[in-house]
């Protein structure tokens, strides 16, 4: 709406105050939607949404993978321990 409707106003600014106050969302937060639109549009320079979203994942899964791998050498070295203190039976 603020694209089709910047022309109307004075600037862009007034164009989010003014849509902002009628859909019930404060100027800012229809600012930055409008910017993460054009973004992702390609309007505008930055990281779409879908990027950054699987950026977002893949770091989580990357935090999970570190997560599993220390407790799995952690398990690891306890069992190794345990298999040396076990004693030897001929």
């Amino acid at each position: 709406m603020v694209l089709e409707h910047e022309g109307e106003h004075a600037s862009r600014w007034a164009a989010v105050v003014s849509i902002s106050s009628k859909i019930g969302c404060t100027p800012q937060t229809l600012h930055e939607w409008v910017k993460k639109a054009e973004i992702d549009s390609g309007k505008r320079s930055g990281v779409p949404s879908e990027v950054s979203d699987r950026l977002k994942a893949l770091e989580r899964e990357n935090r999970e993978l570190r997560q599993a791998n220390e407790i799995l050498r952690k398990a690891s070295a306890y069992f190794a321990q345990a298999e040396l203190d076990r004693r030897y039976k001929p």
